[in-house]
């Protein structure tokens, strides 16, 4: 739902509501400055700040582009800046786009155009109302306060990313086989996101910091770095966190193959005993087939001898039985020792 807001801040501090974008522009003219705070604004509607505020037109068609990564740029009388506001979903990271303009005397921000936006500077008026006495100050400092307000949001997001991988780790450790390793592409193209937003929101607060934008004074650049050392340790952690992901992806990988090991040992020392079992009783089967047929009683020598022949059949079956078992067993005794 498109909205637009448009305050003077005096410089006593004093916080006006303007209705119209009219009385906002002519604003500009008295002490203080004016912000122009806007959501899910329509290029039309943003072309309206053209005239007033100067803006280029590429700088509005780059506010209504979902795909900029964070960046400054500079014109001759404003500095436009694309800052990420992100969170994070289960298994998904979103980013959120807001878009700075700031000036001499205006800050205009833009927001909202995310598929799945939450409106990320939504909650910012109590903020800005508790800080009266910095945002008097001038634009610049606005315009920290709301960056401020966003990286500190950001905090959820690295810590709900290593969450994710405790958990992920847990489960290939208590099960490899069960487990997902989708997941693990999931976490890692998520990281990919928030190193790439967390670095050029980071050589952003770089130029800020050193004063590159002539619309933050350097007395303003001190708030600036301390945002600054904020991205600092959040992208040192998401390295961190990559470093991790490929580990479990290794440890993954290891604990798979060690079971595919464990069970194809298994099924080896089945077969071995099978075979074992099929090598022993083959002679055993010769035998006794031979025996078991009709000219049995010729071969003994007469149905008198058959008292005595049986018996000293099966003994004949059982001493070759065992003298099979004992020449496989040594077979293998004699294997093992020189693989040894």
């Amino acid at each position: 739902m498109a909205r637009s807001e448009f305050y003077h801040i005096s410089t006593g501090g004093d916080l006006e509501k303007i209705t119209t974008l009219e009385e906002a522009a002519s604003a500009m003219n008295n002490d203080g400055y004016v912000w122009f705070n806007y959501t899910k604004a329509s290029r039309e509607e943003l072309a309206e700040l053209t005239t007033p505020l100067g803006l280029h037109p590429l700088s509005i068609e780059d506010c209504t582009d979902e795909t900029q990564v964070p960046k400054m740029d500079e014109f001759p009388n404003y500095t436009f800046i694309v800052f990420n506001a992100l969170r994070y979903d289960p298994e998904e990271l979103i980013s959120d786009e807001v878009d700075f303009f700031i000036g001499s005397n205006f800050l205009v921000t833009v927001s909202g155009y995310a598929d799945y936006t939450q409106f990320p500077i939504n909650g910012i008026m109590p903020v800005v109302e508790r800080n009266n006495s910095a945002v008097k100050k001038g634009p610049a400092w606005l315009m920290h306060l709301i960056m401020d307000y966003m990286v500190d949001n950001m905090a959820n997001v690295v810590e709900q990313a290593e969450v994710d991988i405790d958990k992920a780790e847990e489960k290939i450790l208590d099960s490899p086989s069960g487990f997902d390793p989708s997941r693990l592409t999931y976490l890692r193209r998520n990281l990919l996101s928030l190193r790439k937003s967390l670095f050029y929101e980071r050589e952003i607060l770089i130029k800020i910091s050193r004063n590159d934008c002539e619309w933050v004074p350097e007395k303003a650049t001190v708030h600036y770095r301390d945002i600054f050392d904020h991205i600092s340790n959040f992208l040192e952690m998401t390295e961190s966190n990559r470093d991790n992901v490929t580990s479990l992806m290794e440890l993954y990988a290891s604990m798979l193959n060690n079971k595919m090991a464990r069970d194809s040992n298994q099924t080896n020392a089945t077969v071995r005993r099978l075979t074992l079992i099929t090598t022993i009783f083959m002679p055993l089967t010769l035998i006794a087939g031979i025996f078991g047929m009709s000219e049995w009683t010729v071969m003994t020598g007469g149905e008198a001898n058959i008292p005595h022949s049986y018996p000293l059949f099966a003994a004949i079956v059982a001493v070759i039985g065992l003298a099979s078992f004992l020449f496989i067993r040594w077979l293998e005794w004699r294997d093992r020792k020189r693989s040894d």
